[in-house]
């Protein structure tokens, strides 16, 4: 970019003064060496001592197939070692026995104790992982863009009309995974089942030539594992004129969870919070997606000093997450969760439920109770915390909240809506379902009062076909 345009852009005198607030409370943190741990790591973790052989072992046998990835913040600061296996953060980050089905245990087990050779182990590792749903909701054959010859675009998505997700090659991985990730497959090093892409170029040509766009959501993995150099030069060119259409910068990120140090004491740190201010003061809304899934996620000095940081900056910061077995379904948590995002200036955005791959069985809560939860957390908060939408379904012809239970013309139902479609006109319809105390996600879900298809059903299996086709 023109030293003009980054003159034009400078940061206010305002501005410039509430981020030297920032950086003065940054600087209250010694920069802190990243520490990682992986499944060949597991033996080196102190704590896991206290657990008993078979434990460990269910351990590596889990993360054979799911990746595993920890760092030593998120075993010092956020998981509580006297409360395992129950404590919620060591649920959400260290593998359990119950996350792969019996048959799928058993089979890697068994090679695991008779030191099976590499090729068979491998073998049956990629067959269970393609039997977990790798990429749920037909991301990968609905929502990859085509070029002009008809070639798929590697590293977008396009499924709603105003927003393209970027997947940035540098930033495939994150500061630790999470148990449930929906993108699990991005982390295992399978190439076919990764989404990704190092081209700039491609990103803004396609933003280019396509002026309905008015969101950008950088996603992964978790952008913030990669360099602020790399960030830039996905970010700063939308600075330019041509991308005057292009309103609001997401970036999806687990890091204020993680690996908050990254907003502190990190080399590039300061950088970061130059480029973040650069990008608001140019007139562009700006939104960390932040992923939330407890509130002591919130609770500790770095995480909370982070959050000021990237605040005086102008960023906005949402809050999301998904309603998990075993690590927060329950209403007083949630409600924990949101007064506490609250009072630090965050935005509760989100409750998802918990999507139909991986893990999906240890970690699925019933469709009806998650609407439990939903109502008798939110009617704990206050309105300011009442923007969190949900529970919702991003299933593959859009998102779709429960909006409730009721009771019509004497049949039990869910009342459901779209809060995106792929036809946008889909969007906040309601449409009911027959009430199913075991269902786990829409597809599982009939239509209510004899209707033999949902008011959606042949328009989305016509654009399904048709996306099929290409």
């Amino acid at each position: 970019m023109s030293a003009q345009v980054h003159a034009l852009k400078a940061p206010t005198p305002t501005a410039r003064a509430t981020n030297a607030a920032a950086r003065a409370g940054a600087e209250l943190f010694d920069p802190v060496p990243f520490k990682v741990f992986t499944p060949r790591d597991l033996d080196r973790i102190p704590q896991l001592a206290r657990l008993t052989p078979a434990q460990r072992f269910e351990m590596k046998v889990v993360s054979a197939v799911l990746p595993f990835r920890v760092n030593q913040y998120v075993i010092d600061e956020l998981i509580d070692w006297t409360n395992i296996p129950a404590d919620p953060i060591f649920q959400l980050t260290f593998p359990q026995r119950g996350m792969l089905a019996p048959e799928h245990y058993a089979r890697i087990a068994k090679l695991l104790e008779n030191d099976a050779d590499k090729a068979e182990l491998e073998q049956a590792v990629a067959e269970v992982r393609h039997a977990l749903n790798p990429h749920p909701a037909d991301q990968m054959q609905m929502n990859m863009p085509l070029d002009e010859h008809g070639d798929r675009i590697d590293g977008l998505q396009h499924k709603y009309r105003e927003t393209v997700l970027f997947f940035p090659s540098q930033g495939q991985t994150c500061h630790a995974y999470c148990t449930f990730c929906f993108r699990w497959a991005q982390f295992v090093g399978d190439k076919d089942l990764r989404i990704a892409s190092s081209e700039a170029r491609q990103l803004h040509d396609y933003l280019r030539s396509h002026r309905e766009v008015t969101d950008l959501l950088v996603t992964g993995g978790d952008p913030m594992v990669m360099k602020t150099r790399h960030l830039r030069d996905y970010l700063e060119p939308l600075l330019r004129p041509e991308f005057d259409h292009i309103q609001t910068i997401r970036i999806g990120s687990k890091a204020l969870t993680f690996w908050p140090h990254r907003f502190l004491g990190a080399e590039d740190a300061d950088e970061l919070m130059r480029l973040l201010e650069q990008l608001v003061e140019a007139g562009k809304h700006v939104a960390l997606m932040a992923h939330y899934n407890h509130w002591k996620e919130l609770d500790t000095d770095a995480a909370q000093a982070a959050i000021r940081r990237i605040r005086a900056t102008g960023v906005v910061i949402r809050a999301q997450g998904p309603l998990i077995a075993h690590i927060n379904d329950d209403p007083a948590v949630w409600a924990r969760l949101w007064k506490t995002e609250v009072r630090l200036g965050l935005v509760p955005y989100y409750m998802f439920v918990e999507r139909d791959t991986g893990a999906r069985h240890y970690f699925e809560v019933p469709l009806a109770r998650a609407w439990q939860i939903y109502q008798q957390a939110i009617q704990q908060v206050s309105g300011l915390a009442r923007t969190a939408r949900g529970p919702s379904m991003s299933a593959s012809p859009g998102k779709v909240e429960i909006q409730g239970v009721t009771e019509i013309a004497g049949e039990k139902v869910f009342v459901l809506r779209f809060i995106q479609g792929r036809n946008p006109d889909w969007v906040q319809r309601p449409f009911f379902a027959r009430y199913d105390d075991k269902a786990t996600w829409l597809d599982q879900l009939a239509p209510a009062f004899g209707e033999q298809k949902w008011f959606w059903q042949d328009e989305y299996e016509a654009i399904r076909e048709e996306k099929l086709a290409t």
